[in-house]
This record gives structure tokens, C-alpha cells and sequence, in this order.
């Protein structure tokens, strides 16, 4: 709802001949971006100057950033104050910070802007109206030396009506008071509106800053409620100004008015002679420009309903499912979110390139920006109050939060409310205190009122309270994927957890729709190449710390082959979690944390895309919508290692999220490489709106395939949908290995004076040392990667983020690998122990080398051979020795491994003392401390009586 682009909307309809100008239809406005005075402190003194839109620290204002410095958020790795490998990052005028990028500046208090603006004489009869679109947070106006007011709101513009203070034909001093701190909005110090460990607590003003002329009878508010069954739309109008009310006129763009209704002095019902509804496939959009007096009001509005019925979210009548990202407010080239459309829509095509159809605000609401965007691209969107109420905040305990988030929450439905794409609404993010009465009232209050979109107490994660009076749920338990203790599988789902959620206390099963609370946070290694993007004011030198780390421990050449290594691991997970997602029953979608990185809480380098939005080189949006799209053909996989006398069985579903189809063809190939092996049709199928569990069942012989090998199973549907395919690697080991004797290995599990006397002979030994080291043991090691990160989670395993392998090393001529972890190794490195290399040469690198969190970086092995004593050694943590018989991949590796040692290309390249050696068996790293007074209480919340404590 604006009055400055409705003069574009009224051009274009006078273009198109589908209005008549009405009355004073061009917008008074005067402009105020540019220079303006600036100072800091209680009092203004004009000092110094900045540029608006801007912020203080896009300005280079503010003070130098310390050790001391009053950070706004938690900081539960405190560790780096006071750990000396941190000490040159703590150094005066060299501050490097490893949880969150490092601002040039930084800034708490209040900030003075000043300006002299002539205001017109012309607009003595009407109102004049100050206009800021986004400032940051609180700010108090005075013109002329004299207060106008004071407003607070995070979320919504800014607007003060200064008639009563101006002078007109003269020259106007108008001083903006903004103060940044958070005591007075008391939404939480990690809250996304305001934090350090996102966009940061800037001060400043950015958007649109305006003084408007405004008739004094003028339409206030202006909002619209399409209603597809009857084709027609309510017009509810607010008024302000005295004086004698006339019937509005009303100008609808693409459409002709067929009628319409007055229903009340302020609501008016518009008849549509067509209906095209709104939604992510079309996303068609209404503008209504609406004349009253020498008033013009316009907006933009889609003919889009939404509800929920029983476990499924409807929209326009028929079910959607939801595949989306948690937008964090990371942006550092400015440390704000953008207030232009063009930037939105750049992110919303990604997401769209990429299969997803929805973002979550997570404890933010973007600026107008964000919605115009979504609404032409169809995206749906939770923006959420600007409240993450955990830390030192609580809900439903009379602090000033309670009013504050529901003054909030209407302050956006205000502004924002008549977008399509403002689907949903949430209070916030991961609440405490009597969180679950305050979101009943929360939901109850807005399905009473405004029934546009939908509501959600709040987005919380799996050990949070069920709040029952919520329509949808954003919560977490039913995700992730259960491999740690379980070979690997894709024919599982969530099920049980749907029906049944966690602290769900109905004897029922559960009935709304629950999307997946943060799902993912799988970690990939830094790419240390980003750093050169960091233009603005903001400077990933936690990026520098952590590339110091790797070139200290003899890694410095490693951070593009990590990066890929762990990458591709990242992928694989981040593809078999959204897949459970997709095939289990009754879910409704998820939330992924995120598409992109988030640079704060420790840098969580979750995304596949960096927070700049850009691919990092492991994956691209074609092969991702494989397994994250609308139509996806999914593969229900028993698990992904066989041997050559096996059957594959691999029951066929498809998850259509799109739109009905008939005669949709499905069929298969097993490719090793880029040649077809064999493939077979599964038939045409007719699939509606839904998830179909078993149209088809692939059975496939093994036998005559060749063992051991790498096969690729792809599933392609074709027909109206076009064609889609989804791939699933899989092994086949062979049941018999050739009978060889390998007399000259000796075979040990620990350097051993009969190893040492093997060795000085010249000879060789292979260490099965899997269980038996201690210098290393500290690191913990599952197949799947770090979630999060280990700083903000207080080096909770697992530690390690895949492993980087040397594939081409002649040691897997036997044993078909990618160079990185794929799903063959989780029998050979789930909970598996590792080296610490960190005697070793410098420049030594193991074969198979675990990638260490990026906090630490320590030199990982699992595999490493070495000339010791005159003689050669090969060495694994792997285990290598029990239950071969059932463990195919183990039996082959070790069949790789002493093929190679007994060949002639055993021909270690370091030479290293039988120490080193024997260190590994006796030697006890030192401990890694990241630790804080603080807890992170949003992890675990406490519960009583059905309520977070």
C-alpha cells in the first residue's frame, strides 16, 4: 500500500485507457536521500556528515571496534579471549573475530541527522507527512527545535505527521533522533532485527525517506480481501481528516469492475468479471488504485485463499506442500537487508532455480521490497515478529515484549498485508518463559481477525512445548537423518513423528500441518576464495583465522579439495534428508537452515550456497532439483552396498506437488559411469496432487553385474511434466575374493618389536589400529558431517565434516572410490577413530584424511603409509579385521590395501621415526576449550507442565 508509486500505477492505467485521472492524482513528495548532518551522542551538535539511506557503519561512523566492545548477541565460545593461539587476533588494530564477520565499526546509542528542507507554501491546506521506510530502531523527530514524536517499530515504516510544526515557504530544520539499543523493544539480544551475529544493530535510516504532501481528507489505510468463490474482492478503507465523506472511485488493473457493492461507509465489494487466481506457478497480481477527494491510494493484491484442512495447507482450494529456506538477514556488503525489489528478486530466483517455494523470516520481517518481489515471482513467505524471546527474554512474563510483539505483528499486517505473498505469520522464533499461552492468545487474536493467512505460535525446534492453538507448525523432531547407528537407507520417512509429535499430549494423532523447523544445518569447510567478496563494511577475517589455522598445521594447499570433499558430503545429506521429507505421508515440507551460509553463532557454513548467494562449486541448481522440485521421482532404497548375489529391489514413488498428470511414463537405468548397463519401463501411471508410494518396483539381479563397482541407478518420468530424472549411487562387492597369500605383510595391530624387526629388515607392515590410538581419540567421528558449527555448540561431535580421499592413489585399484566420503564409506568411517598427524612431516599428507572443524583444523588421518626403520608401513584407523564376513566394504578395501603392498607401487614418499609411530598408541592431545559462562538455553528449554520454562 503506497502513495508514491501510485502515480506509476495510475500512468500505467492511463496508458492502457483504463482510467480517467482522478483529481490531484500526482503525489506531493519531496525527497530527502542525500547528505544530511550527523553527530553521535545525547545531543545533536552537527559535526560531521553521512549519506541517507545509509547507516552509520556504511558510513564509516562510529567507534573502533575492541575487545571491549558491547556486542548485541550471544557469544557462547568465549574461548577466544583468552586462548593464547588467539592472541594475534586480539591485537589493537588487527582484531580478527572468529564467530561473526568483523564490522569496520560499531556502534550503540543515540545518532543525530539533521536537515533544513524548504517546505512548498502550495502545501499550506493539506497534511504533511514524514515518511521512513526502515530506520533502526527507535527514533524521536523534532522539527524547528520542537518534538514531534517518537516511534519503535522494527518492522513497519516510520511516519510522522509534522503539519503542525512547519513553517511553509520557509526553510524547516528536521532532526532525527535514532537510537540502536534494545532495552526499550526487548526483543532479544540473538533476535535477527537487530543482532551482531546477523545483519548487526546498525544506526541508521534506509528505504524511502520522504516528506509527503497529503490532503487532509485522505484514505489512512487501504486493504483488500479476495474472495475467489464469490469473484469478488472486499475493500475495507480507513479515513482520516474531518470534513463531509464522498464515495471513493476505484480503478482495477488487469481486470474490468463489474460491479460494485457499499457495504459500509468503509468497505466496498468490487465484482470481477474474471478470476485469475495467485500462486507459486502463477502468480497473477491485481492493482487497485483507489481516488478519494484529492486523495489517490493504490495496491497491489492476488485473488489467493489460504487455509488448512487437517494435516495438509490448502491454497485456492487444493493442497501445497512447502520446500523452503530460513532467511537470516545476512547481508554483508551493507549489514541490512536491501530495500529494492530487483535485489529480492534476484534471491527469490535462486530459491526458485534451486526447487524452493518458500521462505521463512527467521525472528525479522524484510522490508515492502521482499513482498513485491515474492509476489510477482510466487513465493510464499513467513515473515515472524522481530523476536528470538529466549535469551534474557521471555514470553507471557510481563515484559514489555509481550505488547510490544503484538503491537508488532499488527504493524506488518498493516503495511504489508494485502501481499499474496504474505501467506503465513509467525511471533517469533524459539520462545521461553509461558511462551505456549501467550501464542494461543497470539494465533486465536489473528484467526478472529484477519483470516488472509495463517498462523503459527512460533517456529521452535523439537524439544519445545506443543502449542495446540496453532493452525501450522514450524517444528523441528522430524528430521534429520537416523545414520549414525544404521547403515544407510532411503525407504524410511517421518511418519510416526507427524502423528505423534514430540511433547504432543493428545491421545489422538495430531491434525495441523507441520513443516520441518530447520531442517539440514549440515556444514561444509570454508571456501577461503570467498573472501575477496567482502567488499562492504564487513570483513570475513573469521574466514583469515581459519585459513591460518589450516597453513599451520600444513594443510594450506588442502582448502579447495576440503571445500569439495565435505561439500559433496553436505549434498548427499542435505539430498537424502529432503527426500525423507518428501516421501513421508501427511508432512507438509520444510524449512531448510539454509540454501545459504550463515556468517554468525560461530560461522555456520550450512548452505550449498555462500551467504552471498552464489554456488561454491559442488553443486549446481540443475542437479539439486533432482531431489527439491515440484515433481520429484524418488527411490526408495533398501540401503547402498550389495553384493554380486543380491536382487536390487527398489520399490518407485513420486512426490507431485505441481498439478494433476495422465500417462506419465516411468522408467530406469543402471549406469556404471556414463554406460548403461540395463533398464527396463514401469509403466505409464495417471498421478494426482499427493504423494504416491509405490507406483512401480525395480527388481534387478546383481549377478552378472561386475563387482566390485560404482553403479548409478537414475529414474527418469517423462510425459506433460516434461522430463524429470533423480540418481542414487550404489555398490556391488563381490561375495569371493581371489585366494592370495600376502606372506610378506606382516599384519598387526600395533608397532610391535616384531614390526620393528620387520622394518629394519626392509620389510613391510600393515597396523589394523582401529580402536587402539589415543592420540587422536579426542576427535569424534561419525560418516555425517558437523552440524552447525562446533563453536557455538561447544565442540559437541561430531567434529569432522567428511574426509578428504586420494582416489587416485594406486592403494584403490581394488576398491572403486570417489574422492570424497560417499555413502560406500559409512561401514569404514562412521565412529571410526582417527590420527592426529601433528608429528608428522609438514608437508605429509595421509591417503584417507578426515577434514577437522574448521575451529581447529588439526592434520586428520585414517590411512597413511611411511618409510619407518628402512622398511615400509601402512597404517589405518579403519577396521579392517572384524566380521568380514559380513562387511563387504571393509573386506574389499583390505583386499585393495595388500594388493597394493605386496606391488611394486608400494613406494612411501616421507620417511618418519618409529616415534611418531608409537606416539599415536600412547600420546593424549591437549584438550579444546570453547567454553563460555553462558548456556545455550534455546537448545534444551526446560519443560513444566506443558510449558518452556
Amino acid at each position: 500500500m503506497k502513495r508514491i508509486s501510485a502515480f506509476i500505477l495510475i500512468l500505467t492505467a492511463l496508458a492502457t485507457g483504463l482510467c480517467a485521472q482522478p483529481k490531484g492524482a500526482a503525489p506531493h513528495v519531496i525527497d530527502l536521500s542525500g547528505q544530511w548532518k550527523f553527530s553521535m551522542g545525547a545531543t545533536p551538535h552537527n559535526d560531521d556528515e553521512v549519506t541517507l539511506p545509509g547507516s552509520m557503519l556504511t558510513n564509516d561512523k562510529g567507534d573502533d571496534v575492541s575487545l571491549t566492545t558491547p556486542w548485541v548477541g550471544s557469544i557462547y565460545d568465549s574461548s577466544y579471549y583468552y586462548n593464547p593461539a588467539m592472541k594475534p587476533y586480539r591485537m589493537k588494530g588487527r582484531l580478527k573475530f572468529p564467530f561473526f564477520l568483523t564490522p569496520a565499526k560499531h556502534y550503540v546509542g543515540h545518532a543525530w541527522y539533521t536537515k533544513t528542507v524548504s517546505i512548498p507554501r502550495t502545501w499550506r491546506r493539506r497534511r504533511v507527512v514524514l515518511f521512513l521506510e526502515r530506520p533502526h530502531i527507535e527514533t524521536t523527530v523534532y522539527v524547528n527545535g520542537r518534538k514531534v514524536g517518537h516511534e519503535m517499530s522494527l518492522s513497519a515504516p516510520h511516519e510522522y505527521d509534522l503539519t503542525p510544526f512547519v513553517a511553509f515557504g520557509k526553510d524547516n530544520d528536521i532532526a532525527i533522533d535514532v537510537y540502536n539499543g534494545i532495552e526499550n523493544v526487548c526483543v532479544g539480544q540473538d533476535s535477527h532485527s537487530v543482532t551482531d551475529q546477523t545483519q548487526g544493530d546498525w544506526n541508521g535510516i534506509i528505504g524511502r525517506m520522504e516528506l509527503r504532501s497529503v490532503p487532509r481528507m485522505a484514505i489512512s489505510n487501504l486493504s483488500t480481501w479476495p474472495s475467489i468463490g464469490t469473484s469478488s474482492v472486499d475493500v475495507h478503507l480507513t479515513f482520516s481528516g474531518k470534513g463531509r465523506r464522498i464515495k471513493p472511485s476505484f480503478c482495477l488493473y488487469p481486470n474490468d469492475i463489474a460491479g460494485i457493492r457499499q457495504v459500509s461507509d468503509s468497505v466496498y465489494t468490487l465484482l470481477l468479471d474474471t478470476v485469475r487466481t495467485w500462486d507459486e506457478y502463477s502468480p497473477t497480481l491485481y492493482h487497485l488504485t483507489v481516488s478519494y477527494a484529492d486523495d489517490t491510494l493504490s495496491t497491489t493484491f492476488g485473488m489467493r485463499e489460504i487455509s488448512t484442512s487437517g494435516r495438509d495447507i490448502m491454497l485456492n482450494g487444493h493442497p501445497i506442500w512447502i520446500r523452503g529456506t530460513v532467511e537470516n538477514c545476512d547481508f554483508p556488503l551493507t549489514g541490512y537487508p536491501p530495500t529494492d525489489v530487483a535485489s529480492w528478486i534476484s534471491i527469490f530466483k535462486k530459491c526458485k532455480d534451486y526447487g524452493l517455494n518458500f521462505m521463512r523470516f527467521h525472528s525479522y520481517c524484510p522490508p515492502e521490497a521482499a513482498f513485491i518481489a515474492a509476489d510477482s515471482i510466487g513465493v510464499y513467505l513467513q515473515p515472524e515478529g522481530p523476536s528470538w524471546p529466549n535469551h534474557g527474554v521471555k514470553l507471557g512474563k510481563g515484559m514489555p515484549i509481550d505488547n510490544y510483539l503484538m503491537q508488532e505483528a499488527q504493524r506488518m499486517v498493516q503495511a504489508y498485508g494485502n501481499h499474496p505473498s504474505f501467506c503465513m505469520m509467525a511471533a517469533g522464533n524459539e520462545p521461553a518463559g509461558n511462551w505456549v499461552e501467550w501464542c494461543n492468545r497470539f494465533v486465536d487474536y489473528w484467526k478472529k481477525n484477519d483470516s488472509r493467512r495463517i498462523y503459527a505460535g512460533a517456529s521452535v525446534g523439537g524439544g519445545w512445548a506443543w502449542d495446540a492453538g496453532s493452525q501450522y507448525h514450524v517444528k523441528g523432531g522430524a528430521r534429520g537423518l537416523n545414520w549414525n547407528d544404521h547403515a544407510p537407507q532411503a525407504a524410511d520417512d517421518y511418519y510416526s513423528e507427524i502423528l505423534y509429535p514430540r511433547n504432543y499430549k493428545g491421545q489422538q494423532p495430531n491434525r495441523p500441518p507441520i513443516i520441518a523447523h530447520e531442517q539440514g544445518q549440515w556444514c561444509a569447510f570454508p571456501d577461503l576464495s570467498e573472501r575477496r567478496l567482502y567488499t562492504g563494511p564487513y570483513k570475513a577475517y573469521n574466514f583469515d583465522i581459519f585459513s591460518d589455522l589450516l597453513a599451520n598445521n600444513g594443510m594450506k594447499a588442502l582448502a579447495k579439495d576440503f571445500l569439495y570433499a565435505s561439500g559433496r558430503l553436505q549434498t548427499l545429506a542435505y539430498k537424502y534428508e529432503i527426500e525423507r521429507n518428501l516421501r513421508t505421508p501427511d508432512y507438509s515440507g520444510f524449512a531448510l537452515l539454509g540454501l545459504n551460509d550463515y556468517s554468525g553463532q560461530g560461522t555456520a557454513l550450512v548452505g550449498v550456497l555462500n551467504v552471498f548467494w552464489q554456488e561454491k562449486g559442488y553443486v549446481q541448481a540443475e542437479e539439486w532439483r533432482q531431489w527439491c522440485a515440484p515433481l520429484v521421482v524418488l527411490a526408495r532404497m533398501p540401503r547402498f552396498v550389495f553384493t554380486d548375489t543380491d536382487t536390487l529391489k527398489v520399490p518407485v514413488d513420486l512426490y507431485n506437488a505441481s498439478r494433476p498428470y495422465s500417462g506419465l511414463a516411468l522408467s530406469y537405468e543402471i549406469l556404471s559411469g556414463n554406460n548403461v548397463l540395463t533398464g527396463g519401463q514401469l509403466g505409464k501411471h495417471d498421478v494426482t496432487l499427493g504423494k504416491h508410494a509405490t507406483l512401480a518396483t525395480i527388481t534387478q539381479p546383481l549377478t552378472a553385474l561386475a563387482a566390485p563397482a560404482k553403479l548409478t541407478l537414475r529414474l527418469t518420468v517423462t510425459g506433460s511434466c516434461g522430463t524429470r530424472t533423480n540418481t542414487y549411487d550404489f555398490w556391488v562387492y563381490p561375495t569371493k575374493l581371489p585366494e592370495e597369500r600376502f606372506a610378506d605383510v606382516y599384519i598387526t595391530d600395533t608397532l610391535d618389536e616384531k614390526a620393528r624387526n620387520m622394518l629394519r629388515k626392509g620389510g613391510k607392515v600393515l597396523i589394523t589400529a582401529a580402536g587402539k590410538v589415543s592420540y587422536g581419540a579426542d576427535v569424534k567421528q561419525t560418516y555425517l558431517p558437523v552440524f552447525w558449527n562446533t563453536s557455538w555448540f561447544k565442540m559437541r561431535p561430531p567434529h569432522t565434516t567428511g574426509s578428504y580421499i586420494r582416489a587416485s592413489h594406486p592403494v584403490f585399484a581394488h576398491f572403486p572410490t570417489d574422492d570424497w566420503q560417499n555413502l560406500n564409506w559409512w561401514e569404514l568411517v562412521n565412529h571410526a577413530q582417527v590420527m592426529n598427524l601433528s608429528e608428522f612431516p609438514e608437508a605429509f599428507q595421509p591417503i584417507v584424511q578426515p577434514i577437522d572443524t574448521w575451529h581447529v583444523s588439526r592434520k586428520l588421518g585414517m590411512l597413511i603409509e611411511a618409510n619407518v626403520l628402512g622398511g615400509r608401513l601402512m597404517m589405518t584407523t579403519i577396521d579392517l579385521v572384524k566380521d568380514l564376513d559380513k562387511r563387504p566394504v571393509a573386506r574389499q578395501l583390505l583386499y585393495s590395501v595388500l594388493q597394493y603392498m605386496h606391488s611394486k607401487a608400494f613406494k612411501p614418499a616421507f620417511t618418519v621415526l618409529p616415534e611418531v609411530i608409537s606416539d599415536l598408541f600412547t600420546k593424549q592431545a591437549p584438550p579444546v576449550n570453547m567454553y563460555t559462562k553462558e548456556s545455550p538455553d534455546e537448545l534444551k528449554p526446560k519443560l513444566t507442565s506443558g510449558k518452556a520454562q
